[in-house]
């Protein structure tokens, strides 16, 4: 169910023609659910995102971008298959589900993650219901996750407020 309709994502051209040339930063909205990536002091992306679904979740802080990976699977969520690659269990987690016999487990992708913490939170792209319903990442539109993924090295520094 929707709880509101998230307002569009904005990309500011002009300012992300700079991001070669001045330091890049991200900062996370949980309470108004956006993302803003900067350029220098100037605001570049204005995105809509998913937090995680319970407070705490998604950890509030400072952070770094630790490692950049294309076609991420969650080693924690996903779904069990069997042989051919059909769906026995979805929907699963390694932490409570045991695998039925046959199968074995696939995770969930997260393309275009961004890693911020070693426990694998990060963002990458993903389904964005219009309220928080992460396990804990923050999830973006395949759009904006693809723009800000190819513009944002290592080391970027991200605040999650």
């Amino acid at each position: 169910m929707l709880i509101q309709t998230q307002e569009q994502g904005k990309v500011f051209s002009q300012v992300l023609n700079n991001a070669n040339r001045e330091p890049v930063s991200i900062v996370i909205s949980l309470s108004r659910q956006r993302a803003f990536v900067y350029v220098g002091n100037r605001l570049a992306i204005d995105s809509p995102i998913c937090s995680g679904k319970r407070t705490g979740m998604t950890p509030k802080g400072q952070f770094t971008i630790l490692e950049k990976d294309l076609n991420h699977r969650s080693t924690i969520y996903g779904n069990f298959v069997d042989n051919l690659g059909r769906v026995v269990k979805a929907g699963v987690s390694t932490r409570i589900d045991s695998a039925p016999s046959g199968t074995h487990f696939v995770g969930a992708p997260m393309k275009r993650f961004l890693r911020m913490t070693l426990k694998g939170i990060g963002l990458h792209a993903g389904y964005l219901p219009g309220y928080p319903d992460s396990h804990g990442c923050i999830r973006l539109p395949a759009d904006m996750a693809t723009i800000i993924y190819n513009m944002v090295p290592l080391g970027t520094p991200v605040v999650v407020e």
